[in-house]
C-alpha cells in the first residue's frame, strides 16, 4: 500500500493529526480520537498519557512502541486493568512525538516494566478522577462507588450509575501528576490513586490477541518503505570502498544521462538523489568518484582476538566484594590448592534486519519538519534529525512506521539522518532507503570480546575465589538513542566527533563465593569515525557473550570437581527465586545428573543436554538446551529448549511465551551461525550469503516454556532476558554430547570438526 501525504498535512501547535500512520490498523481512529484539540504535551499532565473517548473507551499515549512482540497489547491490558475496561476497549497510540512524551522508545526490555508502569499509574489516576466526578454527579461518597466495564455505580444504590463516556468522554483530563523530571526510559509519574490489589485482577494473566497480525500478513497497513510525499525525491548514499576513505573528486557529469539525478556532496558525505528510485540506484552505481588513499584500518580477521588481548586499555571497571582491594583477590588465588581458568571469545555481530532501513524527511525551515522512521526510538531519531539540521527539537514531528525491525541500534537512525541531510540540501522531501549491503555492512555492530574466568579451589574442591574479566571494544562507541550527530554516520561524515561511552558490563547472577570479583576493560575502536565496525546495542547488549563465558565456565568447574552442573548451580546461587527457576527448568527438561560428558551417540549423531541461567534487570531465566551434533559434518542442531522464566507478574501469557520463543531462535542463530567477517579494508559480511542466519529448516523442534508468575511483584521485562543464557546452554550441551568444549562463538561446523581433531 502507498500512503500519499500532503506536505503540510499536520495542523500547528501541539498537533491534532489529520492523517495518521501511527499504529498500523488504527489510522482512522487515531485521526482525532473524538476529542477537542489536544493541549500541549506535558509530562506533568494526565492528559499526556490517557484520555476517554465519547463512547467510554480509552486511549493510551505510549512514548515507546512495539517492535513485533505485542508490547502494545501488554500496555493496553495494564491500562485496562486499572480503568476496569476490557483490553479491547483500550487503544494504544505509540511512537509519535505529537501524541506522546518521550518514554525512550523500544529499549532495554522496558516497554512494560517502565513505559507500561507509567501508563498504568496514569490509568489509575484517571479512574480516581472519574470517581471524584461521579461522586459529585451522583451525590454519593467515593467509597460507595465501584467500577466495572466502564461504568461507575453506587454499591448501596445500584440504580445510581454513570458511564465514563457520560462523565468525560471527548474531553481532556485537567489533572496534574507528579513527574520525576526525566525523559526516556526512566520517565515515571506518581499519582494519588492506589493501584489495584492483585486479588482483584481481571485482565492481567489473560491472553489478549496481538493487533498487528492482519496488517503484516495481509498488507492492510503501511510500512515505512510505503510512505510517499508529493514532490519527494529518492536518495542513495555512495559509500567508500575502504573504510575511512573520503571523496576527493566527484565527476557529476558521469550521471548526466540519468533524468533529474543530482549529487549531494559535503565533506565526507556523498550521495545522489533522483525523482525515481531506480534512477537514484543507477546514479549511485554510475557516479565516478576519486577516493582518498588511506591506510587499511582493520587487522586480519584471524587476528581480532589477539588485537583485543594486546590493545591498550582505554577504561576499566567492574564490581565485586574485593574490587577496591585487588591484592586480596590475588591473595585468595595464591592460597588456592588448585586454579582452573579458561578464555572465551565472541565475534562482532550485526542485526541483519529483514531489509535495509528507510526514512522520509520533509525539511521545513520555517515550519514543522516531519520524519517518518522505522527506528525503535522515534522521539530520539527526531532529536537527531533536529541536531543534524540545526533546528529546535520541538520543530520536528517524528512518526514511527513499521520497518524491517530491530533489536537495538541498527541502521534506522542513520537512515533518518541521511534523509534529513538530503532534504535540506535539495529543499524537497526525500526518501532514503539503504541497499542490502549497506544495511548489513554499515549498521552498528555488537562488539567483539574476550573473556577470561578463573576459579581458585581449596584442597576439598570448594571454590574459594572467583574472577571474571572481559576485554572488549566499547559497547557504546555510538549511543543507542540516535539523538546526536556524533552518534550518526551522517553527522560524522559532516565532521561531528564521536564521543564513545567507554563502558562494558559484568555477569548478572546470584552466585556466592568467599571472594568474587567481576571486572572489564575497553579498548579503542579500530576506526575513530565513519566505521562499519562501530559498536552499539544488539538485543540483550553484552548478555549472550558475557554469560556464554560465565555459564560455560560454571560447567567446566562442575565437571572438574566431580559435580553435577545443576546441583552445583543450586548450591551456589544465593537467591531463592533463582533456585526455584533452575530447578523448574531442570525438572521440566527431565535433567539426569552427571559428573562428566555422557557422549551419547546414535550413529553419526551425538546428543547432549546443557543448562545455563542468568538474571537481567530483575528478570531471571534458566535454559536447558538439547542438541544434536553430526560427528561427520560438525553441524549443530538446537533441537529442544526448556525455558523457565521469572519476570514478576505475567500480564499476557501467550505473548510472553511467543516472545521467549523468538529470543531462543535468535540466540540459537547467534550461537551457531552469526559472525561479522571483514577484510583489512572493510566489512565483507554484506548480505545473508556472507552473514548467514538461522533458517526455518534449522528452527528448534520444540521450545517448552515454564512461566513462573509472581503476582505480587511488578513486571521486570521480557524482551531480552531469555536471549542471555541460550548460547551457554548450547555450548554446555555440545560438551555433554561430544566432550568438546566450545570456547569461541559461533559454534560452526569447522570449529566443531577442529575440536574433534
Amino acid at each position: 500500500m502507498n500512503t500519499h501525504l500532503n506536505r503540510r498535512h499536520f495542523l500547528g501547535g501541539a498537533g491534532a493529526l489529520t492523517v495518521s500512520v501511527l499504529m498500523p490498523g488504527h489510522a482512522a481512529q487515531a485521526a482525532t480520537n473524538g476529542l477537542e484539540k489536544r493541549p500541549p504535551l506535558d509530562p506533568r499532565k494526565l492528559a499526556s498519557y490517557v484520555s476517554i473517548q465519547a463512547d467510554g473507551s480509552a486511549v493510551a499515549y505510549f512514548g515507546k512502541m512495539d517492535m513485533g512482540q505485542g508490547t502494545d497489547v501488554g500496555v493496553a491490558q495494564m491500562v485496562a486493568e486499572e480503568l476496569d475496561l476490557p483490553a479491547e476497549r483500550v487503544l494504544v497510540l505509540a511512537g509519535d512525538s505529537a501524541t506522546s512524551v518521550n518514554q525512550g522508545g523500544a529499549s532495554g526490555s522496558t516497554g512494560v516494566s517502565h513505559g507500561g508502569a507509567t501508563l498504568r499509574n496514569a490509568a489509575a489516576e484517571a479512574r480516581y478522577v472519574m470517581l471524584e466526578m461521579a461522586s459529585k454527579q451522583l451525590g454519593v461518597p467515593m467509597e460507595d462507588l465501584t467500577t466495572a466495564n466502564g461504568v461507575i455505580s453506587s454499591k448501596s444504590t445500584p440504580a445510581k450509575k454513570v458511564t465514563y463516556g457520560e462523565l468525560i468522554g471527548g474531553r481532556w483530563f485537567d489533572t496534574q501528576v507528579e513527574w520525576n523530571g526525566q525523559m526516556g526510559n526512566n520517565l515515571s509519574v506518581k499519582t494519588r490513586a492506589k493501584l489495584k490489589d492483585p486479588k482483584d485482577y481481571k485482565v492481567y494473566g489473560t491472553s489478549a490477541p496481538r493487533r498487528d497480525v492482519a496488517y503484516k500478513l495481509l498488507g492492510t497497513g503501511d510500512f515505512v518503505t510505503d510512505i510517499k510525499v508529493p514532490g519527494m525525491l529518492h536518495a542513495r548514499m555512495v559509500m567508500p570502498p575502504v573504510a575511512g576513505s573520503v571523496p576527493t573528486a566527484v565527476d557529476e557529469a558521469s550521471i548526466k544521462d540519468i533524468p533529474g539525478a543530482k549529487v549531494v556532496w559535503e565533506k565526507a558525505f556523498l550521495g545522489v538523489v533522483a525523482p525515481k528510485e531506480w534512477d537514484a540506484i543507477k546514479a549511485m552505481r554510475q557516479l565516478k568518484v576519486t577516493w582518498s588513499d588511506v591506510k587499511a584500518p582493520f587487522p586480519e580477521q584471524k587476528d581480532i582476538y589477539d588485537h583485543i588481548r594486546n590493545a591498550k586499555t582505554v577504561k576499566s571497571g567492574g564490581e565485586g566484594k574485593m574490587l577496591k582491594e585487588p591484592e586480596k583477590v590475588e591473595e585468595a588465588f595464591k592460597n588456592a590448592a588448585r586454579i582452573i581458568e579458561a578464555t572465551y571469545e565472541w565475534p562482532f555481530q550485526t542485526h541483519a534486519s529483514m531489509g535495509p532501513a528507510c526514512a522520509v524527511v520533509d525539511y521545513q525551515p520555517n515550519g514543522t519538519t516531519t520524519l517518518w522512521t522505522g527506528s525503535q526510538k522515534p522521539h530520539f531519531a527526531g532529536d537527531g534529525v533536529a541536531s543534524i539540521l540545526g533546528i529546535k527539537p520541538e520543530s520536528v514531528h517524528a512518526i514511527w512506521v513499521a520497518g524491517p525491525g530491530s533489536y537495538g541500534r541498527n541502521d534506522a537512525g542513520d537512515a533518518a539522518a541521511y534523509a534529513a541531510i538530503f532534504s535540506k540540501a535539495t529543499g524537497k522531501p526525500v526518501r532514503y532507503q539503504g541497499m542490502r549491503n549497506e544495511g548489513t555492512g554499515w549498521a552498528p555492530k555488537a562488539p567483539a570480546s574476550v573473556h577470561k574466568v578463573r576459579a581458585g579451589l581449596d584442597k576439598d574442591n570448594n571454590i574459594i575465589a572467583w574472577h571474571f574479566h572481559s576485554k572488549s571494544f566499547d559497547r557504546l562507541n555510538v549511543s543507542s538513542n540516535e539523538s546526536k550527530p556524533e552518534d550518526l554516520l551522517g553527522g560524522q561524515m559532516l565532521g561531528a566527533t564521536p564521543k564513545p561511552g567507554n563502558t562494558y558490563g559484568t555477569p548478572a547472577e546470584s552466585y556466592v563465593f568467599p571472594v568474587k570479583q567481576q571486572t572489564w576493560e575497553t579498548i579503542a575502536p579500530l576506526l575513530d569515525a565513519v566505521s562499519p565496525l562501530r559498536s552499539s546495542h544488539l538485543r540483550d547488549p553484552l548478555g549472550p557473550e558475557i554469560h556464554f563465558a560465565n555459564e560455560s565456565f560454571i560447567d567446566e568447574v562442575a565437571y572438574a570437581t566431580g559435580k553435577d552442573p545443576v546441583a552445583m548451580r543450586l548450591a551456589l546461587v544465593g537467591d531463592a527465586r533463582d533456585r526455584d527457576l533452575i530447578k523448574a527448568a531442570a525438572d521440566k527438561a527431565g535433567w539426569q545428573p552427571r559428573t562428566a560428558a555422557r557422549k551419547q551417540r546414535n550413529g553419526d549423531i551425538a546428543v547432549g543436554q546443557g543448562i545455563a541461567y542468568s538474571q537481567r534487570n530483575g528478570t531471571r531465566v534458566a535454559v536447558v538446551a538439547e542438541v544434536e551434533v553430526n560427528m561427520t559434518t560438525g553441524k549443530v542442531r538446537g533441537k529442544k529448549f526448556t525455558v523457565s522464566h521469572d519476570c514478576g507478574i505475567v500480564i499476557n501469557p501467550r505473548l510472553l511465551t511467543q516472545g521467549i520463543e523468538g529470543n531462543v531462535c535468535q540466540a540459537l542463530s547467534r550461537a551457531t551461525h552469526e559472525e561479522v567477517k571483514f577484510s583489512k579494508e572493510n566489512v565483507t559480511s554484506v548480505d545473508w550469503e556472507t552473514y548467514p542466519i538461522l533458517d526455518f529448516t534449522e528452527r528448534p523442534v520444540e521450545i517448552d516454556v515454564v512461566l513462573i508468575n509472581r503476582q505480587n511483584l511488578p513486571p521486570t521485562g521480557a524482551g531480552e532476558g531469555s536471549m542471555r543464557p541460550v548460547a551457554a546452554a548450547i555450548a554446555n550441551a555440545i560438551y555433554d554430547a561430544t566432550g568438546i568444549r566450545m570456547r569461541q562463538a559461533p559454534f560452526t561446523p569447522d570449529r566443531l570438526k577442529a575440536g574433534m581433531a
